[in-house]
């Protein structure tokens, strides 16, 4: 299975992280962190790409990519990056590291895995 994960600003609109998810590549369900998977703009991508949209903590996952900010405020390297691998459990591992949309305001990441 694969899984997208997604982080995003506030002033994220629905066409940057529908931008960012066609850029990082194909996948079965969303993930987010369980404050992000409140947020409208998330909820329409998942209405829209007629996904699951899973909400999973992410403080302490390795990720590939490392932003001090995101590593400040999340406690991981990058959001997208460990929103996918824990939606997807142990042994679980990203086949598309994040991208950005051109905005700047929304990421996506690919795992695969057998899910948790």
């Amino acid at each position: 299975m694969r899984v997208a994960g997604i982080g995003f600003r506030k002033a994220a609109t629905l066409a940057a992280l529908r931008e960012a998810l066609t850029r990082a590549g194909p996948a079965e369900a969303l993930a987010t962190t369980p404050a992000k998977a409140q947020a409208a703009p998330i909820r329409a991508l998942a209405a829209e790409t007629g996904q699951p949209l899973i909400a999973v903590e992410v403080a302490g996952i390795a990720t590939p990519t490392q932003s001090p900010r995101i590593l400040a405020r999340h406690g991981t390297g990058s959001l997208a990056e460990a929103a996918a691998l824990a939606a997807l459990g142990p042994g679980a591992r990203i086949i598309a590291p994040r991208v950005i949309s051109q905005d700047g305001t929304a990421t996506a990441a690919i795992a695969e895995g057998d899910p948790a």
